[in-house]
């Protein structure tokens, strides 16, 4: 029932495809319900010990320690169960070994209640850990996914479905409109339109042109097309960027929640400080009454033991992840909102991340009455099924319709609307038709279509991907809160994200990386080992890096299922604002955990010291333990009512 902070670290879970869902989901009901029966018995026992108060129960201890001992058997045999398979790697000091002693010395000294009451805690604290990690966590499993599953390849004649696996070098495969193409391969086809967001983040949709170089993981937009494979399957470049989230996980360093390191310290010096508190007293002591210190050891070790802070200290992160989970944040664990509070360097890529990833029309620059101007193009842009066009089209609609459409290969289209001749396309074919036009066009950094009317130039329009309207307020944000660096890295062509980086206000930007290129950025930040670095990403291009960087944040709206699976922070709202807030609450909880332990361990030295000299007696042991667990809990909890 607790094993949620135990020695299995996250990116474990990151490298292991869970293929054994059912058997943890049951087993996890399986726990459950033992901790309802362990809870229902426990209450019982105390409704009927202090409410209503029958000698047979009152006064018969043994009643009384087999009625609390099977609650606590219930709900302390997993927790002992790690306490022995950790002793059987010479791990003898933990959380498992504390609280099993801890809660065994309640039961010698008599006090039953406490000794349930302090593992049942204990247990509904993991479990709320658990249950947060189990529900924003997922399966790496889903990143497989992206990968094809059939190829058609041309043999004897006809086009076969086969598994990509199966595919020679050098044979002839056909990708269909909205199909992924499976293996890398040389362009058979006269041309081709692929989205490419999966492989390089690139928000411009790319035409291929016979033979010239098709990776596997594009997405074919428009014809039926074929290819020549030049590469096996496993050495296409979707494989490797699965296998580089991998590589990249396993590079992560596992960290390991603040209980765990603290326990390894404070176990040990509890357990022989008590011991010695029964013991030496028996050489100096004059008239030593070894029941009397036998008593005093064991209210020194009801008081040290960590309940407050087994509690309070998950409850803490988990009020922190469930703070996050109300702002569309869900953070994949304590140990990743810990690390958001350091966090003071944040990358982010810029599609789908900084931009909305949607080409829409930016900018209309014609010497024509606008709406005619728009009437025009947008009847001519109806006849393509390019996704420029297709922007156009949306951003205006017009009832025109074009006639005698041509298309003129690499350049653009001209047809006839309303009795004019219209050129729409690249100043390639303006130049085509000798017609000039301003050359300051060149000059423009975003996808731009020229128009000529009548063979006069008539203006032109600029396609982008939209800046979303909280970027600049979040690097405004980050900044605030002591963010020392932002970095933009974009597979997009480098004049566009230099371009987005300036009106966002990010410190430095790099464009045209490969999903290696950005790895090697980050490396070669995590050089520095002064630097916390979050990643922000969406595409599966991003999964490699954001498995790599100290923290990765996916978005989650609509960020690919690889990046959102392999990420440890995912924004639902695809906010980018969102990632200062992730560290603001980060560092709120981090304040509340503190304040935690410093009251925790306040209290309770200063109780150990009465205990010790036979002034404090098991009520102060028993406050210095619930009371101050109380509190501490009612501390971790004020974090949900914060508003961020």
């Amino acid at each position: 029932m607790s094993k949620a902070c135990c020695s299995t670290s996250n990116d474990e879970h990151k490298d292991t495809h869970d293929h054994n869902n059912e058997g943890h989901d049951h087993e996890h009901n399986n726990s459950k319900i033992l901790l309802g029966v362990s809870l229902a018995i426990f209450f019982a026992g105390i409704f009927v010990q202090y409410v209503l108060k029958p000698t047979w129960f009152v006064d018969n201890q043994t009643i009384r320690l087999i009625w609390f001992g099977i609650s606590y058997i219930i709900v302390a045999f997993p927790v002992w169960g790690e306490a022995f398979k950790l002793a059987k790697k010479l791990d003898f000091f933990n959380e498992f070994s504390l609280m099993g002693i801890a809660t065994l010395g309640a039961f010698i000294i008599g006090e039953y209640p406490e000794g349930v009451a302090v593992m049942l805690f204990y247990t509904i604290g993991e479990m709320f850990q658990e249950a947060a990690v189990n529900k924003a966590k997922g399966n790496i499993k889903a990143l497989l996914d992206v990968r094809p599953d059939t190829a058609h390849v041309l043999r004897n004649g006809n086009f076969e479905t086969i598994k990509p696996q199966d595919v020679a070098i050098g044979e002839t495969i056909q990708v269909k409109v909205g199909e992924k193409v499976p293996l890398d391969g040389i362009m058979i086809s006269d041309k081709g339109s692929f989205n490419t967001a999966a492989l390089t983040g690139e928000s411009k949709p790319s035409t291929y042109k016979t033979g010239e170089m098709v990776l596997a993981g594009m997405l074919n937009l428009e014809n039926v097309i074929e290819i020549q494979t030049t590469k096996k399957f496993e050495d296409s470049s979707i494989a490797k960027i699965l296998q580089m989230v991998q590589d990249a996980a396993s590079r992560k360093a596992p960290t390991e929640l603040f209980i765990r390191k603290f326990a390894k310290i404070y176990t040990p010096i509890v357990f022989f400080l008590a011991a010695a508190l029964v013991i030496i007293p028996y050489f100096f002591v004059d008239n030593y009454d070894f029941h009397d210190w036998l008593y005093r050891g064991l209210v020194f070790l009801v008081v040290s033991c960590p309940c407050a802070l087994v509690i309070s200290v998950p409850l803490g992160y988990f009020g922190g992840i469930g703070a996050a989970s109300r702002n569309g944040i869900l953070v994949k664990g304590s140990n990743f909102l810990d690390l958001m509070a350091k966090v003071n360097t944040v990358v982010m890529d810029k599609t789908g991340t900084m931009t909305e990833g949607v080409f829409e029309v930016q900018k209309i620059e014609t010497n024509l009455p606008e709406n005619d101007f728009l009437n025009l193009v947008s009847a001519l842009e109806k006849q393509s099924t390019h996704p420029i066009a297709k922007a156009i089209v949306a951003s205006h609609p017009s009832e025109l319709n074009a006639i005698e459409v041509e298309e003129i290969s690499g350049k653009g289209l001209k047809g006839k609307v309303d009795g004019k001749t219209v050129l729409a396309g690249n100043t390639k074919l303006l130049d085509h038709f000798s017609i000039q036009y301003p050359q300051e066009i060149h000059d423009i950094v975003e996808s731009i279509v020229v128009v000529a009317v009548d063979d006069k130039y008539a203006g032109y329009i600029t396609i982008a991907d939209k800046i979303k309207k909280d970027a600049q307020q979040a690097i405004h944000k980050m900044k605030v809160l002591g963010v020392s660096k932002t970095i933009m890295l974009s597979g997009d062509k480098n004049t566009i994200t230099q371009k987005v980086a300036k009106e966002v206000g990010v410190d430095e930007a790099f464009g045209g990386l490969l999903p290696e290129g950005k790895v090697e950025k980050v490396e070669a930040l995590k050089k520095d080992q002064n630097q916390v670095v979050a990643f922000v990403g969406d595409g599966i291009n991003d999964a490699p890096v954001l498995a790599l960087s100290d923290v990765g944040i996916a978005m989650g709206g609509l960020g690919s299922d690889a990046a959102i699976e392999t990420a440890d922070v995912v924004i639902q709202t695809d906010q980018p604002s969102k990632i200062a807030t992730a560290i603001k609450i980060g560092r709120e909880t981090k304040k509340i955990v503190i304040q935690n332990i410093i009251l925790a361990m306040g209290v309770k030295i200063i109780v150990l010291f009465l205990g010790a000299e036979g002034i404090a007696n098991m009520w102060e042991a028993v406050f210095a333990d619930v009371g101050v667990a109380l509190l501490a809990i009612l501390n971790a909890v004020r974090i949900q009512r914060m508003k961020f």
